[in-house]
């Protein structure tokens, strides 16, 4: 409770009512904090008594629990795509195998299995979004499956959250049927990571892949990947540099054999900065707790969610129980949402965006009750 509403822990409550953490986050002021340590400590002694790698080797703890993952399979990584494009280039692609995704994907999570499809041969199969009867809009699971269940596809993979409806899939459902029919689950999970809870083990995920600056209120430039240890070895890094081997500080002995954990995907030095900011955030949300992060998120979206319909707006975000996330997209048969979103800029200072056509607004636990009552107020009625 004491975060929420505090200008303190997070500045940007003094300037702006900003609903955009589905884009790219404020930086809380504990990880603008440790992004000015780090420059003076490099400023006035370089790297010498830093502690800067044993604060990351803590971070990769931190990582892993969030996700009930082992602290060897976690990498450090600059962003989603560079997971996901880690994976579609980590896989040895047969012509005619099938990579089942959605048609709603952001585009991290389309491109590079484009790539590898049309390298391959392989086939990239995307489910449409549909509109149901409640208004929502849903990637339906039975059609995911039917799908899945293609002899020839090979893998599945799909964000946990969709950026622009913030429909929730039901992972362990796509996981389970994925671990007992031999196929590979891969998961962006940029849009829940950091505010809804995210298992590995539950969820059967082969990789997963999540940049730091959305849900986990880091900089931009940092990211955590996945890599289930059973496929380690199966899956190539993209790029091999000096850190991915085994004597990678040997400097004179050159051995190309790959480190037997998720050090492997990580070629180079570190962007040392951004992922101190990281960890200060993401100790922030440890604290806090992912169960209290959630069920804060929920209460804010429904109360806004509520104001929505009360002025004439149809909620275009699934919002039954398993479904919702912190995205509530919503559109208006009146309005210009582009207009909207100018002016609720200019003369109320709430930041929130369009995305595919749709208002959307995504709010995070220290947000308050008063600045979603602003918004409602702010919006205009049809």
């Amino acid at each position: 409770m004491e975060l929420i509403g505090n200008p303190e822990a997070f500045p940007i409550l003094r300037h702006w009512d900003f609903f955009n953490h589905a884009g790219v986050s404020p930086l809380p002021r504990c990880a603008a904090q440790a992004i000015r340590a780090y420059a003076t400590q490099s400023e006035s002694a370089a790297y010498l008594d830093s502690g800067w790698h044993r604060e990351l080797a803590r971070l990769r703890q931190t990582a892993a629990s969030f996700i009930n993952a082992r602290r060897d399979e976690i990498a450090f990584i600059k962003n989603t795509s560079e997971g996901i494009a880690t994976v579609a280039r980590g896989i040895d692609w047969r012509p005619g195998d099938r990579i089942v995704t959605t048609d709603v994907e952001y585009p991290a999570n389309v491109y590079p299995w484009m790539d590898a499809a049309r390298r391959s041969g392989a086939e990239l199969v995307m489910v449409a979004e549909e509109t149901c009867g409640d208004g929502c809009r849903r990637v339906p699971l039975d059609k995911m499956l039917a799908e899945a269940t293609h002899p020839r596809t090979r893998l599945v993979t799909l964000s946990h959250v969709e950026f622009a409806s913030g429909q929730r899939h039901d992972l362990a459902e796509v996981g389970k049927f994925c671990r007992e029919h031999g196929k590979l689950f891969s998961v962006d999970a940029i849009q829940s990571m950091g505010a809804l809870p995210v298992d590995v083990q539950a969820m059967s995920i082969d990789y997963l892949s999540a940049g730091g600056h959305k849900w986990m209120l880091g900089p931009e430039g940092t990211g955590i990947f996945y890599c289930r240890r059973e496929l380690l070895e199966r899956t190539r890094p993209l790029i091999v540099g000096w850190m991915n081997v085994i004597n990678a500080e040997d400097y004179g002995h050159y051995d190309l054999t790959l480190k037997s954990d998720a050090g492997r995907f990580e070629c180079g030095g570190h962007n040392i900065a951004g992922f101190l900011g990281l960890k200060a955030t993401l100790d922030i949300l440890s604290a806090v707790g992912l169960d209290a992060l959630s069920q804060r998120i929920r209460q804010l979206t429904d109360r806004l969610i509520a104001q929505l319909r009360s002025k004439g707006y149809q909620v275009v975000s699934p919002r039954e129980e398993g479904e919702w996330s912190g995205i509530v997209s919503f559109v208006s048969d009146r309005h210009d949402h582009k207009a909207i979103v100018e002016r609720l800029r200019k003369e109320h200072k709430i930041e929130m965006v369009v995305r595919e056509g749709r208002l959307r607004c995504s709010p995070h636990f220290y947000n308050t009750e008063q600045q979603m009552d602003r918004l409602g107020s702010a919006l205009p009625g049809h």
